[in-house]
């Protein structure tokens, strides 16, 4: 749970916040909430297009018992990216662009271990959909070793729809799988590439297998089934790493 130190609440300072141009990283109100405050709050949120919840007042108070006027917010600790912003200036560096997309990865400590190890082998950026990802806390951004504070994160309203704008833009879909699929290093990871990376439990959607134009996976000899997706990712990248210098 976050601490009340990570958070605000009260109607006029979430207002407050948004208007400032704060990244508001959650942000729950309360169910049957209304008067012009509240109004002028939604306007907010909609032209600030901030992800919500409406829930029931008990949700809240499990963080806060303070006077929170049915609303309360997390402040992102990070200033998050939109990839078509960030996908034309990699291309002007004469950089072949490689993007990681995170399918329903939400474990905040393996988000950070991602960003970390993106950040040292040669990635330059993180997809994640606004909703079902990992929040970026604290507990991420030391984690991550610091990687948090430089290294891109986009968050997009639909990790699908990012993806086909990449694949649009000439970047392979790489599609990681258990049982699908030939072996990392026999796949052709060179060249523009999106990267993506699902929960240890569901794997990768199916929308997103579809969009994918290989599907590698990482041979194992254990009798564990899966790897945690931190240290996939790190075996995935460091392939496409070593790949690409050769």
């Amino acid at each position: 749970m976050q601490k009340e130190s990570e958070c605000i609440f009260g109607l006029r300072p979430v207002i407050e916040a948004i208007k400032a141009g704060k990244e508001i990283d959650r942000l729950l109100i309360r169910q049957g909430l209304q008067g012009a405050i509240y109004h002028e709050l939604m306007t907010e949120v909609r032209n600030h297009e901030i992800v919500y919840q409406i829930v029931p007042v008990e949700r809240i108070e499990l963080v806060t018992r303070k006077n929170h006027q049915g609303v309360l917010a997390w402040l992102s600790v990070i200033e998050y990216q939109h990839i078509a912003n960030l996908l034309p200036m990699i291309f002007e560096k004469g950089e072949d662009p490689l993007v990681i997309a995170l399918d329903g990865v939400s474990d905040v400590r393996n988000f950070g271990a991602i960003v970390r190890t993106a950040e040292c082998l040669g990635a330059h950026s993180i997809i994640v959909p606004e909703k079902g990802s990992a929040r970026i806390t604290a507990d991420a951004v030391k984690t991550s070793a610091g990687a948090l504070h430089t290294f891109p994160v986009c968050r997009e309203k639909s990790i699908v729809r990012a993806v086909e704008f990449l694949k649009d833009s000439g970047l392979k879909v790489i599609g990681t799988a258990d049982r699908a699929g030939k072996p990392a290093t026999e796949a052709d990871l060179t060249g523009p590439a999106v990267l993506i990376l699902g929960s240890e439990d569901k794997g990768i959607s199916r929308e997103l297998i579809n969009l994918s134009d290989h599907l590698v996976k990482i041979p194992m000899k254990g009798n564990i089934s899966s790897l945690n997706v931190s240290v996939a990712a790190g075996i995935l990248l460091y392939e496409t790493m070593r790949q690409r210098s050769e």
